[in-house]
């Protein structure tokens, strides 16, 4: 096996080029595994961790563009106030040790559908910056991610960030697990208030072949916060509301049954957590009015 090691980002997508059945790598928490359980073999490792241009975060016309070796640590500390679903999925991703060393751009690479950082991405209508040395490219985060452990990257691409809005409103991640951290989530939701453009977005996680936004639930809470004048009033959405929104998150869901949990389970606690997240964050939002 051929390890590789870039300077910088344009060597990086050189090396890309050259050897496009390379392996990125910058936290390894989830490439090690598959190497030390022998799941792959791949024939380089192109290690990134070297690499300046992707490690940083800065704005980028009223967005925020964060590089792909952000890590889970430095997205709790550095970027709580600007992106806190992201951070409060990032304090459940494994111990501090994993959230030291695990990347956003990773967990991206990745594309498991119980990826912890993927529904505050999706919520936030994130778009994923992939690069190779044909230039760069910008692809919404539903479209990059393709299918349970499948992407959109060309064999000649590296992700470099990710760009999103910093967040306008309240936001929330809650998972169902055996504990709060250091557990693959037996199913996740995220939850983002935008009060300016007067939109929920919303996200399923670990419960379908991908993350799954609830499209119909979306629309449905901000057509009832719309029709009753929430926004400006900031009163407390109606009972029915937050119970039907519920149960429009839980019928967008498609889970299997594994061995974390089973169909059933998985579709009643995503509608359980989309009620109280939507309540947490509605909360929130009626407190800052103060």
């Amino acid at each position: 096996m051929e390890f590789l090691r870039p300077a910088d980002l344009g060597e990086a997508l050189e090396i890309k080029a050259s050897h496009p059945d390379a392996v990125p790598i910058f936290g390894g928490t989830d490439v090690m595994v598959d190497l030390n359980f022998d799941r792959e073999r791949p024939s380089a490792i192109l290690d990134l961790t070297r690499v300046p241009e992707i490690r940083e975060w800065d704005r980028e016309s009223g967005r925020l563009r964060v590089g792909s070796g952000v890590t889970y640590t430095r997205a709790i500390t550095e970027l709580g106030g600007l992106l806190p679903g992201l951070a409060m999925a990032s304090r459940t991703v494994g111990s501090p040790q994993i959230r030291n060393r695990g990347t956003i751009g990773g967990n991206l690479g990745s594309a498991s559908p119980a990826g912890d950082a993927l529904p505050p991405l999706y919520a936030s209508e994130a778009e994923v910056e992939v690069a190779s040395v044909r230039g760069t490219r910008r692809v919404p985060v539903e479209e990059f991610i393709t299918g349970p452990k499948r992407n959109g990257l060309g064999p000649d691409e590296i992700i470099t960030a990710f760009v999103a809005p910093a967040a306008e409103g309240p936001q929330q991640y809650a998972k169902i697990g055996p504990r709060n951290a250091m557990v693959i989530a037996v199913c996740s939701l995220g939850l983002a208030l935008h009060p300016e453009s007067r939109k929920v977005g919303a996200c399923i996680g670990s419960a379908g072949p991908t993350p799954i936004r609830p499209r119909e639930a979306e629309g449905f809470i901000g057509g009832v916060i719309e029709e009753h004048g929430l926004w400006e009033s900031r009163m407390e959405i109606p009972a029915p509301a937050l119970e039907r929104f519920g149960t429009l998150v839980a019928e967008a869901a498609r889970p299997i049954d594994d061995v974390r949990g089973t169909a059933p389970y998985r579709r009643h606690a995503v509608g359980v957590l989309a009620r109280r997240a939507m309540a947490w964050s509605w909360d929130e939002y009626r407190r800052d009015a103060g």
